[in-house]
């Protein structure tokens, strides 16, 4: 061999050696890693459950109520500050607790081991009332000054205990790790980024359906928990026209939102008025 085609093998291998040809995917590998995910995805989800006495219901949460207290009150500054801080005045405070509590205090809620805590937001703008996980219950001031009865906030905190009570919060904890552990699985066996867009849309989808299944249990506990308390139901009728009100009468198609629509929810409250008023 002459010294110049010697000279050109050892610049290909200097060249290769810097340069590595990229190989050709493990696609068998990666669907074998993807199964393996989604089935650690599936098999958790399904294996963390735990029976609700208030609601009769078998549900799928992966924390315990002491660790869904703990979460609440660690959001809690977080949340007050992002709402403008607490109304100021005591009295308003007071009076948005006292309704809290007697909500609370004769319903069934009180079967259930959650740190409960009623709180008036100094925000003049946002209409909203949530509840965190644990029993942190928040509305705003833009939305306690459209109230025009107490058994409308206690309809709204009635609303908001169903949520803490129906372990919603631990429910979308749940279902997001399933979810996301099927994401992935979808990522690692496609290994195109498109994919894992579709397969996010489709958890999204999910989840945001699954949310409206849960408002529309809210406003069933929420009556439940009136009538219990001694305040008329028809007063969440009244709210739902006032939240209706509040969006300027611009509505989402229902499939679409996180929130059923105000005629599906008023509908399915007069039910809940029906079913529960007689007991």
């Amino acid at each position: 061999m002459s010294f110049s085609r010697r000279n050109q093998q050892t610049g290909q291998q200097q060249i290769f050696g810097r340069y590595k040809m990229p190989r050709k995917r493990n696609v068998r590998g990666g669907l074998l890693v993807a199964i393996l995910l989604a089935t650690l995805a599936v098999c958790k989800y399904y294996s963390n459950s735990q029976f609700n006495e208030v609601t009769g219901e078998t549900q799928h949460v992966s924390i315990s109520p002491e660790q869904e207290i703990a979460l609440g009150l660690h959001s809690l500054p977080s949340m007050v500050e992002q709402y403008g801080g607490l109304h100021p005045d005591p009295e308003a405070q007071q009076f948005v607790k006292a309704i809290g509590n007697r909500i609370v205090q004769n319903s069934d809620a009180l079967q259930t081991p959650y740190q409960y805590d009623f709180h008036l937001l100094n925000d003049p703008n946002v209409v909203n009332a949530f509840a965190l996980p644990g029993g942190q219950v928040f509305i705003t001031l833009a939305l306690f000054n459209k109230l025009e009865t107490e058994d409308q906030l206690a309809g709204i905190f009635g609303h908001e205990v169903g949520h803490v009570v129906a372990r919603h919060g631990a429910e979308r904890i749940a279902k997001q790790e399933l979810t996301q552990g099927l994401t992935g699985a979808a990522v690692i066996a496609s290994g195109d980024y498109n994919t894992a867009q579709a397969a996010q849309m489709i958890a999204n989808v999910v989840n945001m359906s699954y949310g409206r299944d849960q408002e529309l249990q809210s406003d069933e506990l929420g009556v439940r928990f009136m009538i219990q308390s001694g305040y008329d139901p028809e007063a969440l009728v009244g709210v739902m026209k006032i939240l209706e009100e509040a969006s300027g009468g611009q509505r989402q198609p229902e499939f679409l939102s996180t929130h059923p629509s105000p005629d599906n929810r008023v509908q399915r409250i007069r039910e809940a008025i029906e079913r529960y008023k007689g007991q």
